[in-house]
């Protein structure tokens, strides 16, 4: 468990959970006793103890792939807070979405806000949450290079996300994935250059690395 600081908010990093090594957040303004819960893998027992006597708003989902989300009942049940996700995500249940929500929108926790940053690629409605100088980006970029995708044009979309959503933001900006340790905007711009200064094949998908 690792802690961050994010202006008038704590953030909160649980790792390693369940079979595929999932992170887990709290993004918790203490002084207001609220919070918000970034993804509920399996595991999100360790969260569901850390929160408290804080309120959670809302739990936010990266994406709908089911590592991310498959401790869904243990945190609705306990938190009671709404579930939600870009209205593209389609890979679980409709039902189990409380509210769609939109690029640029932002989710309130106490005096602060996360805003969401619509980057498709790696599933259809991937989304990352920005608040100070801290990105939550899910699958979407890791230490190293973009997440796992389908097709090339998935690739290529992911590509695009990143280079003209995610790297428009500081260079100190804090990436926390949604598996594994954590990386920079400015480190994951300098591994991208060596990426683009190189030919790929057509067909290029799957696990790639900026410097592989």
């Amino acid at each position: 468990m690792q802690t961050h600081e994010a202006g008038s908010l704590t953030v909160t990093k649980f790792d390693s959970l369940g079979p595929y090594g999932n992170n887990a957040y709290i993004v918790a303004d203490r002084d207001a006793g609220e919070a918000i819960i970034v993804d509920m893998p399996a595991g999100s027992r360790a969260v569901i103890d850390a929160v408290g006597n804080l309120k959670i708003s809302a739990i936010l989902l990266t994406h709908t792939h089911p590592d991310h989300w498959a401790d869904y009942d243990l945190v609705k049940q306990a938190t009671g807070a709404p579930v939600v996700c870009h209205a593209a995500e389609v890979i679980m249940p409709a039902a189990k979405i409380d509210r769609p929500l939109a690029d640029g929108e932002e989710i309130t926790v106490g005096k602060a806000s996360l805003r969401a940053v619509y980057t498709p690629g790696h599933t259809p409605g991937s989304t990352c949450y920005l608040v100070g100088r801290i990105l939550f980006s899910g699958d979407v970029l890791f230490p190293g290079g973009p997440g796992r995708t389908q097709t090339s044009a998935d690739l290529r979309q992911s590509i695009a996300s990143i280079t003209e959503q995610l790297y428009s933001l500081p260079d100190q900006t804090l990436v926390l994935p949604g598996h594994g340790g954590d990386t920079t905007i400015g480190d994951s711009k300098r591994e991208y250059a060596v990426f683009a200064s190189r030919e790929h094949p057509p067909d290029l998908c799957g696990d790639v690395l900026w410097e592989g």
